[in-house]
């Protein structure tokens, strides 16, 4: 293994009260929850393009972190380097997944067969670490949005050309995530989408889209992949708007191509909020649709317009989100993904055990206050009683199609119905929650 964590210690679980910062206080990976091991409830993964890829450039300023990875011009010894890294990194947090973009672990090449032999060497050496290490593959994907080729888009550009291109990195990435054991394989929208409708075919890059989602399902199906096919919702960034837009407009083009029943979701929580709604309501909305997938933990700066992927910290709003993937029955073959990087100014080797260790003892407290409120019925209760008018006769006979609009309206006439406002007391349950959250 490298030398660049050699000073880091496996992190372990020492409890709430403990002084270490380079300890876990409350995320105790074999801790009973709902009948199983907190780790099998969070499948947590650490991201590989934050943390191994980007060097800590942004728009108005060079690069601030040093790593001897990122130095050099032997592209694909750097890349063996890199991956000797992460994968130490891995094992050292506990961390029992990991995700990747194609261009990620490998170098792009002078050409694409070059890129795609890139690939499939790096492959190789990504099935041999997970054997060494233990650990495993939450998902895969390809980057469709990096090269210059997808400053238009991917499977919207308007070249076909480019359209084939980026079918030759999702099949090559697929089939490397079907071989690395993946349980689910993402399909990111990056460049989906338009600047302005001046030089935009809508109509035409939507169903260039479709017809992409129908072709990576049908090879999925092919190849024998098992894993879930997921879409990541985004409003925009990169592009001006995007057709991801979120879960409810995901569900909708899903439906029109006739594929809502073949791809799920990968909800990110800075992606929610950007689309001015909730992680919890995009959650909610993704588990009444069924296309829940799977999540990428992170949060946004609510000061600031853009994807800024910091670590999650707050279990207030974390208990919420958990709460509503337990009530849609936890996790298939998703997982909490972090998608966050350090803040450029953070450049020291350890800060990535301290922002990870912190980021997860969020999510484990959240999902263990979660489970209490889904155990102790705190909302459910409510909530059943206010729509226990659905199941009387009246209500059933509505939503089963037995009454019409003028027997509807006939019934409310012939009974004289008169129906008064009752409180849904919102007040009263968000004390209950924080009763929960903090006794």
């Amino acid at each position: 293994m490298p030398a660049f964590f050699n000073e880091i210690e496996p992190i372990r679980f020492e409890g709430p009260e403990t002084t270490n910062p380079l300890a876990f206080r409350h995320y105790d990976a074999e801790r009973q929850v709902l009948g199983k091991p907190l780790k099998d409830h969070l499948r947590f993964a650490v991201c590989y393009w934050h943390n191994f890829c980007w060097n800590g450039a942004d728009v108005f300023g060079d690069g601030t972190f040093d790593r001897p990875w990122h130095q050099g011009t032997d592209a694909m010894a750097l890349a063996h380097q890199k991956m000797d890294v992460a994968f130490d990194f891995f094992q050292k947090l506990g961390a029992p997944f990991w995700t990747f973009h194609d261009y990620d672990i490998a170098p792009e090449g002078a050409d694409i067969r070059a890129s795609r032999n890139n690939l499939a060497e790096m492959i190789d050496r990504a099935e041999a670490k997970q054997a060494e290490t233990g650990v495993k593959l939450l998902w895969g994907t390809a980057k469709n949005f990096g090269n210059k080729r997808y400053m238009a888009g991917a499977a919207t550009n308007p070249d076909p050309e480019v359209f084939a291109y980026a079918a030759s990195q999702v099949q090559q990435a697929l089939e490397a995530t079907h071989r690395l054991g993946g349980a689910n394989y993402v399909l990111w929208g990056g460049r989906e989408g338009y600047e302005t409708l001046l030089n935009t075919d809508l109509r035409q890059e939507q169903e260039q889209l479709g017809r992409f989602l129908k072709m990576v399902v049908e090879y999925k199906h092919k190849l024998g992949f098992k894993g879930a096919l997921l879409i990541e919702p985004k409003p925009q960034e990169p592009t001006k708007h995007q057709y991801d837009y979120d879960s409810a407009t995901v569900f909708g083009f899903l439906q029109k191509h006739g594929l809502e029943r073949e791809i799920k979701v990968n909800i990110e929580v800075n992606h929610a909020t950007l689309a001015g709604h909730t992680f919890q309501h995009e959650l909610a909305t993704a588990s009444a649709l069924g296309i829940l997938g799977s999540v990428d933990a992170n949060r946004g700066d609510y000061q600031n317009g853009w994807d800024t992927d910091q670590f999650p910290n707050s279990v207030e709003d974390m208990t919420l989100a958990c709460y509503e993937i337990i009530k849609a029955g936890g996790f298939n073959t998703g997982g909490f993904n972090f998608d966050t990087k350090l803040r450029r100014t953070s450049i020291a080797a350890d800060d990535l055990f301290h922002a990870h260790i912190g980021a997860m003892d969020t999510m484990a407290l959240a999902y263990i206050k979660a489970a209490e409120l889904y155990e102790g019925r705190v909302l459910s209760n409510f909530v059943e009683a206010r729509y226990a008018g659905w199941q009387s006769e009246l209500g059933r006979k509505i939503l089963g199609g037995d009454m019409d609009l003028a027997a509807t309206a006939k019934y409310a006439v012939d009974n004289s119905i008169d129906p008064q406002p009752v409180s849904s007391r919102q007040e009263m349950l968000e004390n209950r929650v924080n009763r929960v959250l903090y006794g």
